[in-house]
């Protein structure tokens, strides 16, 4: 088994039918020690063309290309059984349908364009770590349309596609989370990193993963964006709104 990259090998290729747009991520991310570009792509088609032949760690996804867009490119990606990248979808749209049909495609993290040069280089280091993200102010708008869809009866009021469906857990496997577990689910669900909440638990990085490990054992959750969404959906996080 290959080791996660490290912070002085994340290889990333950059999707986006705008050539200047392209240029600008360029710069941003190989100025950060240990970030290299190894490619871009203007379509979805050449997406996964390159991903295949140069097996990025982490691919930056723009959504709305001519001819195949970049949902199906990470859905292709995703499904691809030779491939271990993640995909970082990047638009300029904050729009729930393309955030759900994102999660949804397999995508391990949203950023919108308009986000820091910083916070483009942290989301690109996380995904390269193996975790996912979502950027705080678009866990607002998962929580939002996740919750709305659920006590919402009438579909003209529910989002434009249906929500990521996450397995229920039984309260029994709610309850069988400690009280520590509980604690980093609920700020899993507020948007932070590992490393995050290593700082507000006060207790190391690794240990934070291995809390994250067994609270998507033992909910039987796919990912952190799941946990975010099964979270808010049981009312997990009310001591950690805002």
């Amino acid at each position: 088994m290959s080791e996660s990259p490290t912070a002085a090998d994340i290889r990333v290729l950059i999707v986006d039918d705008q050539q200047l747009m392209r240029a600008g991520f360029r710069i941003i991310l190989e100025s950060e020690p240990g970030i290299e570009v190894v490619g871009e792509a203007g379509n979805g088609e050449q997406a996964v063309a390159q991903a295949r032949a140069l097996a990025p760690d982490v691919i930056c996804m723009d959504v709305q290309m001519p001819g195949m867009d970049g949902l199906e490119a990470t859905r292709l990606i995703v499904a691809d059984p030779t491939l271990a990248s993640s995909v970082l979808v990047l638009t300029t749209f904050n729009r729930e349908d393309y955030l759900f049909s994102a999660l949804q495609s397999g995508a391990s993290g949203f950023l919108l364009k308009n986000a820091s040069p910083e916070e483009l280089v942290n989301a690109v280091q996380v995904l390269a770590r193996g975790d996912a993200l979502l950027s705080p102010d678009v866990t607002r708008h998962v929580i939002a349309a996740a919750t709305s869809s659920v006590s919402t009866g009438s579909p003209a009021e529910r989002p434009l596609i249906e929500p990521v469906e996450i397995p229920q857990p039984t309260n029994a496997a709610l309850a069988s989370l400690t009280e520590r577990e509980a604690e980093v689910l609920q700020l899993l669900a507020c948007g932070l990193s590992n490393a995050e909440i290593a700082g507000r638990l006060y207790v190391g990085e690794s240990t934070v993963k291995t809390h994250v490990s067994k609270v998507l054992m033992k909910l039987e959750l796919r990912d952190r964006i799941q946990a975010v969404i099964f979270a808010y959906e049981h009312g997990v996080t009310a001591a950690h709104r805002a």
